[in-house]
């Protein structure tokens, strides 16, 4: 049998719709994915103004979830006033290992780009046990700050993409 390639045009990011609620809520983690990200569904329900929810999908269905910030909250992770955080990234545990994670982060910048055009940087906090998460974010060009932040799980790092998607290429 032969593994199915997937490339990056299969997947896409798109704001949350009511239709991605029925798969979402099918999400499941392992435990040790649990301790450091939250269920799409648990971020659903308090979301609020200012937080953006974003899905990760593949074909037509929800593979990954997760959230951007444009409030208060991201100046404890960024000075720069055109950044946002980006939190609760999950990949259902039946979707891992097809690189959908990557080829997701892969596409924020042409996201934020089109969505949130005055948007130049994106934050966000990985714990330091989290090594798996760590390496994703690095191969898709964030890079770690230096600074750190406590976290309820301990120490968080934080990291930060600068958007650097070609304004010429339209």
């Amino acid at each position: 049998m032969t593994a199915m390639l997937h490339t990056s045009q299969d997947v896409k990011l798109i704001f949350y719709r009511p239709e991605h609620l029925a798969s979402l809520q099918q999400f499941q983690l392992p435990k040790e994915q649990e301790k450091f990200t939250a269920l799409p569904i648990e971020m659903l329900e308090v979301a609020t103004e200012g937080q953006y929810r974003i899905v990760i999908e593949h074909g037509s269905n929800a593979v990954g979830f997760f959230l951007l910030h444009a409030m208060e909250r991201v100046k404890e992770y960024s000075k720069n006033p055109h950044a946002m955080l980006l939190t609760a990234l999950s990949i259902d545990y039946a979707q891992q290992g097809r690189g959908f994670a990557k080829q997701g982060m892969k596409k924020l910048d042409q996201f934020v780009e089109e969505n949130f055009p005055s948007c130049n940087e994106i934050v966000l906090a990985v714990n330091y046990r989290n090594v798996a998460a760590q390496q994703l974010y690095e191969k898709v060009g964030f890079i770690d700050t230096g600074r750190r932040k406590e976290g309820p799980r301990g120490e968080q790092w934080i990291m930060s993409y600068l958007i650097t998607v070609d304004r010429c290429r339209r």
